[in-house]
């Protein structure tokens, strides 16, 4: 483990779950079957990967890391885009919550319990298996609902039913105090608040009690390939767009992205209703011309797997590489000019991108995201109408200064033109926002974040780069 204390360590993980249930950095193939960095750009050695079993396992590691002098981060799918989830900086223990997999539903209150382990497709699959219910969540089926549901969670049913957090009405959580306790609007308030957008900064959830919806019986996808060939063409697209997505009566049920590849420009997205009713809003002839593919399921686990085939995913989704990605928070006040959005598209255009590997995603929000107050949760972004992710990746090695720079430069268009810094979104970490990045994610929830976790965890026993840190 590189540190004196090693042996004292492995003494008592080895008495908190068992010798066959963690591995320490003298482990041969360490690095490579328990790490498994999702980013390898950013090598993160922890001390130790525990596999708990039970909350009072997890209540032991934590122990063992405090009485060691140890920062702990729970993984509940390892797919961190800075790799916090393996600790995020070096010497931390990794409790990997994959034992995790209870579920059940109580079919009275159609509230469903399920394990933090639990992957976005299994948690997909076993709500639809019990009573065809479903949830907000995001397209990517490898990722953990355990980091998923405490950071915000957004997907193509938000707009209709929220974030994935705002789903959340109860969990049971191991704290920095070593104790396993129940968190929710009427116990323990605070911590509840605060593990509803921040969760990895106060302690380890091992359960959630969620609240469901009935899946909708039909859905209507849509692909529209744009023939868009250069710059004034796609700007023209994405004027288009934006004044599709900003239009206030825009239904609920719609759900739209907007995504630009090496390969070209496609607007995609569901409708949650039949076709005639999908066809009665007209978006087709909002959108400049091209060639279109509408896809009519009844059935909700081929609409969720479907999502899952875009574009983007299948360029990344859980494969392990070398990547840098950067966000932005709009709201209906960032809306772009048409001067920034030519000078955007023009910049796409000509910069030297530094890899051919390369994403821009424009995707809606609002809706039942936005209904919520601002300090209604911790989560940072209540009044964002859309978002950007942008993503590169380099086959070849490590991300070097071209690719970081070719995000940087589109996010500075996009913050000059509007005038201010945006905020992003902590599900898509940003290192390179340093110390600044709990201020852009969590905005100005982020001065009760860290009273709470004053409270709570003044040790920062749950730590990474850009937690909440406690208050001075």
């Amino acid at each position: 483990m590189g540190n004196t204390n090693s042996s004292a360590v492995e003494k008592c993980l080895d008495a908190a779950v068992g010798a066959k249930n963690f591995a320490s950095s003298a482990t041969v193939a360490y690095q490579l079957s328990h790490v498994k960095p999702y980013n390898l750009d950013i090598p993160v050695k922890p001390a130790a990967v525990t596999y708990p079993s039970t909350s009072d396992q997890v209540a032991a590691v934590v122990k063992c890391a405090v009485d060691n002098n140890l920062k702990v981060q729970p993984r509940s799918g390892g797919h961190s885009y800075a790799n916090y989830g393996i600790g995020g900086s070096d010497n931390a223990i990794v409790v990997d919550l994959k034992n995790f997999q209870q579920f059940s539903m109580d079919t009275n209150t159609w509230q469903a319990t399920i394990g933090s382990g639990t992957l976005l497709g299994d948690v997909t699959k076993r709500l639809q298996e019990n009573g065809k219910r479903a949830m907000a969540h995001g397209t990517c089926p490898q990722v953990g609902s355990g980091g998923h549901l405490t950071i915000g969670g957004l997907g193509p049913s938000s707009r209709m039913w929220g974030t994935a957090l705002d789903h959340v009405l109860e969990v049971e959580v191991v704290l920095a105090n070593s104790t396993v306790t129940r968190a929710s609007e009427t116990q323990n308030p605070d911590i509840f608040w605060a593990l509803k957008g921040a969760g990895a900064s106060f302690g380890i959830i091992t359960e959630f009690v969620v609240r469901t919806q009935a899946s909708p019986a039909e859905s209507t996808l849509y692909t529209y390939t744009i023939n868009a060939g250069n710059a004034a063409a796609k700007a023209t697209a994405f004027k288009q767009w934006q004044a599709l997505i900003s239009d206030p009566t825009l239904s609920r049920k719609f759900a739209t992205q907007f995504i630009l590849t090496e390969l070209g420009l496609i607007i995609t997205g569901t409708y949650f209703g039949p076709r005639a009713e999908f066809d009665s809003l007209n978006i087709s002839s909002r959108l400049p011309p091209k060639s279109e593919s509408i896809l009519v399921l009844d059935d909700w686990l081929g609409v969720v797997g479907h999502w899952a085939e875009d574009t983007a995913l299948e360029l990344v989704g859980g494969v392990q590489s070398n990547f840098y990605a950067k966000s932005a928070a709009y709201t209906k006040d960032d809306l772009l000019s048409n001067a920034t959005i030519d000078k955007l598209f023009t910049y796409l255009d000509e910069v030297d991108k530094g890899t051919p590997v390369w994403f821009l995603i424009f995707d809606l929000e609002g809706g039942a995201v936005n209904d919520p107050a601002p300090d209604a949760t911790a989560y940072g972004h209540r009044d964002a109408l859309f978002y950007h992710q942008a993503y590169a990746v380099n086959l070849f090695g490590r991300v070097d200064d071209k690719i970081r720079n070719f995000l940087t430069g589109l996010n500075k268009i996009v913050e000059d033109g509007v005038g201010r810094e945006l905020g992003a979104y902590a599900g898509y970490v940003d290192r390179a926002l340093g110390d600044k990045g709990p201020e852009l994610y969590w905005g100005a929830n982020l001065e009760k974040l860290r009273r709470v976790k004053k409270e709570v965890d003044s040790g920062d026993v749950f730590s990474n780069p850009q937690s909440v840190k406690p208050a001075e």
